[in-house]
């Protein structure tokens, strides 16, 4: 079952676009304002976050730049804001489609659902290396079988590893691909999330070597 993050101030509106969606196959947790959404998603993994623009806390935009840093979970505005600006401004920091209030629940709903299937690409996809596998449709982690759960930062560093594996990539290739080229902060955040991934596969951390005054690879074997 797809899962649906729903940030809306406006309790009533959570509640029908919940229920709706929840009617339709979906599942959808709620939050209130940006800062809840943002707590959620540090915990959660989600294939559609459906975004007010206009909340207490965090707004909207806020919201959504600040997962882009994270990931590339499709982002749909449902917002009263409908002017062009506005939606120029939600396209540069990283939106991928609006829906205009007042709206249509089934257009709301079959706009979400393009937005899954576009961001879980094609089913079954997947990538292995040793005892780790990948499945991209889901973006999900195994590790000999077992279900490991990463945050949206050490899935994609370690997507990137396994589309490279055997492949040295310095500090630097890691940055540009998995952080972005609008990243502000330095080369010791690969360290930091390396360690980080390290921990989370367990065992199978020891195949993400070290190679010295290089970057790092990743190994069939440990």
């Amino acid at each position: 079952m797809a899962a649906v993050l729903l940030v809306e101030d406006e309790a009533r509106m959570r509640d029908i676009v919940r229920d709706y969606f929840t009617a339709h196959g979906l599942d959808c947790d709620l939050a209130r304002d940006g800062a809840e959404a943002l707590d959620l998603l540090r915990d959660h993994a989600y294939d559609v976050i459906v975004l007010d623009i206009f909340m207490p806390n965090l707004d909207g935009f806020q919201v959504c730049a600040s997962v882009r840093r994270e990931s590339h979970v499709p982002i749909l505005f449902l917002t009263a804001l409908g002017d062009e600006d506005a939606m120029l401004r939600g396209y540069a920091l990283g939106c991928d489609d609006y829906v205009v209030k007042p709206f249509s629940l089934a257009v709301l709903l079959a706009k979400a659902q393009a937005l899954i299937r576009r961001g879980r690409g094609a089913a079954g996809e997947a990538l292995r290396c040793g005892a780790i596998a990948l499945d991209l449709s889901r973006r999900s982690c195994t590790v000999s079988g077992r279900a490991v759960p990463l945050s949206p930062r050490d899935y994609d560093l370690l997507e990137c590893l396994m589309r490279n594996q055997g492949l040295v990539l310095s500090r630097a290739q890691l940055l540009d691909k998995v952080w972005g080229l609008d990243f502000e902060g330095g080369l010791r955040a690969v360290d930091v999330r390396v360690r980080s991934l390290r921990a989370a596969l367990g065992p199978a951390g020891k195949q993400i070597k070290t190679v010295f005054k290089a970057g790092y690879r990743l190994e069939v074997t440990p």
